[in-house]
């Protein structure tokens, strides 16, 4: 129950006001959890708070990140071992069941935040057409991925991508495979979808909200609070979920809860070439990844992408990879020094010392000069023009440096949710596969932080995305999890549901 549901920008103070659960960030995270509650408990109240002035302006917009719908068909750095497809299923599952809650949306007919844009990968010498020939073997066994074609014809290849084998001279062995059902997704317009969704179903948005403190009472309620451009709000809130993107951790060390202590972030930033120079755009219809190079990071996948943005069609070149301490594009200089805690330094070293071959590659991209850059490019397209293609600023995104008994820290490339032991609070960290999975990462969330509604909510999740029930090896890692909560929550051991009063 909430106390008082006046709506107002300004800097008032709003310490009266008690909500069911308040979502910080407004991206995508937040747009989909809020989404989903709306749908399981009407009668909740919602809140959501932006520090901008706009929602979806940070990695949720739409040139800052790739666009691509990433389902495990051309991602490379899903599968490093060409015979073990495990990651490439689960990302692949996760995102049928996200376009399963996508299309569930009221006026689904209008989901023009999707275009059908085939996957390709394209390789070149023998070790990589080696790499991809198993791959593509490996994967037909998997119904997700039996409709993946293989062609080692130049031809062939040429059909589907001829902006990448036009101007070669033959003599290189290539292969690529090619998925025709694969899309592009404007995460910007799907957030803004999203939330205007939720508000359809009574969730309060206030943007130009920052949050700068989260303090739990002794009675288990949450107060949230920070700043506007005129002073300072104050809420109350039995749930709280941090989907703030590079700033989650920072305030998930706010909320201070023990669950994220060691964590650490590292942040990395990409800037795209990208054109929208008609005669070019015309000749590439796809999305085309292609091999690291030797040695370097998974997030260094070179790949030329077709993106539909406000119904105009371009193309986008990258990842170039650049570095700052700001942990959000529109943060500050001193957000990475912020993060800094006796108990994540340790970590932060390690992770440093183990990874010098990403040190050298981000040095080596941060003294890349544009021409340097645009040589890579015509590497993928010899016949590239220089003056056809601009370079981009794309988003920060915050890598999470995990502690490790071993390794003494680690850094992963993943999604992550972390709550804390009660599930009063919880928050999104990493990146990739990221906004692709959002509905799963948000049922998995629910279902670790409100394990006695579980059994409840399980028709209704199942209505919007039937693949949450499916028993296969295809299935989303949400739905086990989904599915032991449900267990326990009937056999009375889960735990309280936080935000029942």
């Amino acid at each position: 129950m909430m106390v008082d549901r006046r709506h107002s920008a300004d800097g008032a103070q709003y310490g009266d006001q008690e909500y069911d659960a308040v979502l910080i960030g407004g991206g995508i995270m937040s747009a989909t959890l809020g989404a989903l509650l709306t749908r399981l408990e009407p009668d909740r109240s919602i809140l959501v708070l932006e520090r901008l002035d706009e929602v979806a302006a940070e990695s949720s917009a739409p040139w800052n990140n790739a666009g691509t719908g990433h389902a495990g068909l051309c991602e490379l750095n899903y599968m490093p071992d060409p015979a073990d497809s495990t990651r490439a299923e689960e990302i692949g599952g996760q995102f049928r069941i996200s376009r399963q809650f996508w299309e569930s949306l009221d006026d689904p007919g209008e989901a023009t935040f999707v275009n059908v844009t085939p996957h390709m990968n394209v390789v070149f010498g023998e070790r990589d057409v080696d790499y991809l020939r198993q791959r593509h073997a490996t994967l037909q066994r998997s119904p997700l991925f039996s409709a993946m074609e293989y062609s080692e014809d130049p031809d062939t290849i040429a059909r589907g991508a001829p902006l990448v084998m036009t101007g070669r001279s033959g003599s290189e062995p290539v292969a690529a495979t090619r998925y025709e059902a694969g899309t592009d997704v404007d995460f910007g317009a799907l957030t803004h979808r999203l939330l205007s969704d939720a508000r359809r179903r009574g969730v309060e948005l206030r943007t130009g909200h920052e949050v700068t403190r989260l303090r739990r009472a002794a009675n288990g309620r949450w107060t949230v609070s920070g700043q506007t451009k005129t002073g300072r709000f104050s809420v109350r809130s039995r749930f709280v979920f941090v989907g703030a993107g590079g700033y989650a951790l920072k305030l998930l060390q706010k909320a201070r809860i023990p669950e994220v202590r060691g964590f650490a972030v590292f942040p990395i930033g990409a800037q795209f070439l990208r054109t929208g120079e008609p005669d070019v755009v015309s000749q590439h219809a796809a999305k085309v990844y292609s091999q690291a190079d030797v040695g370097a990071p998974p997030m260094s996948v070179p790949h030329l992408d077709k993106r539909v943005v406000d119904g105009r069609e371009w193309l986008m070149f990258g990842p170039y990879a650049t570095f700052s301490t700001r942990l959000l594009t529109r943060g500050r200089l001193t957000d990475l020094f912020t993060t800094l805690r006796l108990h994540n330094i340790a970590p932060s070293v390690a992770v440093g010392l183990q990874n010098l071959s990403l040190v050298r590659y981000l040095v080596g991209q941060l003294l890349a000069s544009r021409a340097r850059k645009f040589r890579q490019l015509q590497r993928f397209c010899p016949e590239a023009r220089e003056s056809d293609w601009e370079l981009i600023d794309a988003g920060q995104r915050a890598q999470l440096v995990k502690p490790d008994r071993r390794r003494v820290g680690v850094l992963t490339f993943g999604t992550e949710v972390v709550a804390s032991a009660d599930g009063s609070i919880a928050g999104l960290l990493g990146a990739s596969p990221g906004a692709s999975i959002a509905p799963s990462a948000m049922v998995e969330l629910l279902s670790t932080c409100f394990p006695d509604d579980v059994a409840r909510w399980r028709p209704v999740l199942e209505r919007m995305m039937p693949d949450l029930s499916r028993e296969t090896e295809t299935t989303s890692r949400a739905e086990p999890r989904l599915a032991r909560a449900t267990a326990a929550a009937r056999n009375g051991s889960a735990r309280k549901d936080p935000s029942a009063s």
